[in-house]
């Protein structure tokens, strides 16, 4: 996997659980445990003496998991890692000399930074990726957006006081491209070998970074008498008629076609900040985005899109928030 396409992906699944194991013959269920709950990704951090054996025993019986490494100092430990199998590395700091062998020897690195001066040395050597640690304690999402100001450019992995209460805030910070974590592969459930809990807890996770809200319900109508009709009626139950060009919505929740449109009933409409996350999310669930649909903005980035299949009779809609 090239640095553009472990980039994608990492921005696709919107997670990268963060692993500390200490006894390397439970990586291969814990690693089959998130395969199943939808995380095929996990950065396996050098602070115990397992992680070593535990990248050689999840690359060789898991190869659909993409392996990474943590904690990683120096080069030493980045040789180390590589030869298990680490198909990228991550640190908690900025050190330019595993940065340096990293690149000469086409690894993606993953550096943490948490200050401007430790960005500008990152974008010296040549990164436009970085890790932001730790993440909570040095300012969080407030913080995040304060340094898209002077590096749009930058987009960040983001680690350290992350959890499921926070994490959707996180997930709406355009630069971050995605979030690192532990609390679905806490490493009292790894040593209780709780396995069908880690799977429901990346579950949970999967769908929490794509942070989907319902905004309204479309209704299909034969023509704009009908559609005129019918909000008249729904205007008794005291909803405010907004009459459009190809619509009328009823306060922001209703949108009562003139026309035919996509579902045959209509369509439900979420809100997301990503569209390429969920779309790509949906996929894994069977979903494909009518092509014709898709609209974008100015900076090439879908804001709008439907879905080929329908659900009850209503097509699935997203748009961008």
């Amino acid at each position: 996997m090239t640095k553009a396409e472990l980039l994608k992906f990492f921005h696709d699944i919107g997670i990268v659980p963060v692993v500390k194991i200490d006894d390397a013959e439970k990586a291969v269920p814990l690693a089959k445990a998130m395969i199943k709950g939808g995380i095929p990704v996990a950065e396996i951090t050098f602070r115990t003496a397992a992680a070593e054996e535990a990248i050689k025993n999840v690359t060789r019986e898991c190869p659909e998991m993409v392996v990474g490494a943590g904690t990683v100092i120096n080069p030493e430990i980045a040789k180390k890692a590589v030869a298990a199998g680490a198909q990228f590395i991550v640190s908690a700091g900025l050190n330019p000399e595993t940065v340096r062998w990293c690149t000469e020897n086409n690894i993606p690195c993953v550096p943490g930074v948490c200050t401007p001066s430790e960005i500008e040395l990152g974008l010296s050597l040549g990164l436009d990726t970085l890790k932001f640690f730790p993440a909570e304690a040095s300012g969080g999402v407030k913080m995040l957006k304060d340094l898209g100001g002077p590096f749009p450019q930058v987009k960040f992995m983001t680690t350290g006081g992350i959890n499921p209460a926070n994490v959707v805030d996180y997930a709406k910070t355009p630069n971050v491209l995605t979030i690192g974590g532990s609390w679905m592969v806490k490493a009292d459930l790894i040593e209780n070998e709780q396995w069908d809990e880690i799977t429901r807890l990346c579950q949970e996770a999967v769908l929490a970074v794509q942070g989907l809200e319902f905004v309204h319900v479309g209704i299909n109508t034969a023509d704009s008498a009908e559609a005129e009709k019918t909000a008249s009626t729904f205007a008794l139950f005291g909803m405010t008629v907004n009459n459009g060009n190809s619509s009328i919505f009823m306060d922001k929740s209703m949108e009562i076609m003139k026309s035919p449109f996509y579902g045959t009933k209509g369509h439900l409409a979420f809100r997301c900040p990503d569209l390429e996350r969920t779309a790509a999310y949906l996929a894994k669930k069977g979903f494909t985005i009518r092509q014709e649909s898709v609209k974008y903005d100015a900076k090439g980035r879908m804001k709008v899109c439907y879905f080929n299949e329908e659900v009850g009779g209503f097509a699935i809609h997203l748009v961008k928030g």
